[in-house]
């Protein structure tokens, strides 16, 4: 008989050439057409915004990696160059670029490598990054400029407007929504390139349906119960960038099937009333976070019980 060596290793066995740089760059490249959006309806301005994220938030973490952690190369896996260009994408683009700066440091130092580096964060980094800059530089962060506007002229978003000056929604034009005419963050104005950055993630299989068909079906199903107007929700605000490519993230939510449906729903929910009830005209960030915060609990409520286990884990 022939000898034959015999490996004996640890689970897991099966094997991929999904590596955690390869989704990064993946993801990446669906937002590029919505960032591409986003610098079309206002200006050249956006592309510095996001060469500063990106860089504030790389350079975070080489520092914290290699003189805080003792490790090395930790920046190849993108997770920092996608950490920047979305919280790029929740900013306005009059930002001042300092701020900017700020707002990459923070969501990778205290979003990201305070809790230890990649895949041990509890929260979105980027949106640790918008909601400081947004506590912390409320005017700077609620400057929106005007879309298409060469003379960099500033406005409420359509969410403000509805929220502070009662516009009423019969008169919102859905189209110019729907292809960017409205002022915001660059990552609320390619509603369509957003739609398709989606469909890309889901054919790849680098995302599952779960989590934001959870958020939309809420979203819709309270706007129809308070007469509220089902596009105006959906295609206004962060909705689908949190949606898609901020709820998904796959550390910061939960793990089971039934976790993600509990996890979407509720992100809904609470962005539907910060939206109606609250005093922001924009919930989403803030919804997302907090239920960031809850994904450990709702691993452990909706874990599966294990082959052999007996009722109550004994």
């Amino acid at each position: 008989m022939e000898n034959k060596e015999i490996i004996v290793t640890g689970s897991p066995h099966v094997t991929s050439q999904r590596t955690t740089q390869r989704v990064m760059l993946e993801v990446i490249l669906a937002l590029i057409p919505a960032f591409a959006c986003g610098v079309w309806i206002f200006g050249w301005r956006s592309l510095s915004i996001a060469a500063v994220t990106i860089i504030a938030c790389v350079l975070t973490e080489y520092i914290c990696s290699r003189f805080m952690l003792g490790r090395r190369d930790t920046i190849k896996d993108c997770t920092a160059i996608l950490s920047g260009l979305l919280l790029a994408m929740t900013l306005p683009s009059s930002i001042p670029l300092p701020l900017a700066f700020i707002g990459g440091v923070f969501a990778i130092g205290v979003g990201k490598m305070a809790f230890g580096g990649t895949g041990q964060n509890i929260f979105n980094p980027a949106l640790v990054g918008r909601v400081f800059l947004l506590i912390s530089f409320p005017v700077e962060m609620t400057t929106w400029p005007l879309p298409l506007s060469p003379d960099g002229l500033t406005g409420a978003t359509l969410l403000s407007a509805m929220k502070e000056s009662g516009v009423d929604a019969a008169s919102i034009d859905i189209y110019q929504i729907a292809i960017g005419k409205m002022g915001g963050s660059l990552g609320e104005v390619g509603a369509i390139a957003l739609v398709a950055g989606w469909i890309y993630l889901t054919i790849r299989r680098i995302i599952r349906l779960i989590i934001p068909l959870s958020i939309i079906a809420s979203v819709v199903i309270l706007a129809i119960a308070t007469s509220n107007n089902i596009a105006i929700e959906l295609l206004s605000g962060g909705m689908l960038l949190g949606a898609f490519f901020m709820a998904t993230d796959y550390v910061t939510s939960p793990m089971t099937t039934k976790g993600m449906i509990i996890y979407g729903v509720l992100i809904g929910i609470i962005t539907f009333a910060i939206r109606h009830y609250g005093s922001y005209p924009e919930g989403i960030s803030f919804a997302i976070l907090i239920m960031n915060g809850c994904t450990p609990l709702i691993n452990k409520l909706t874990r599966p019980r294990l082959f052999g286990e007996r009722r109550g884990g004994k």
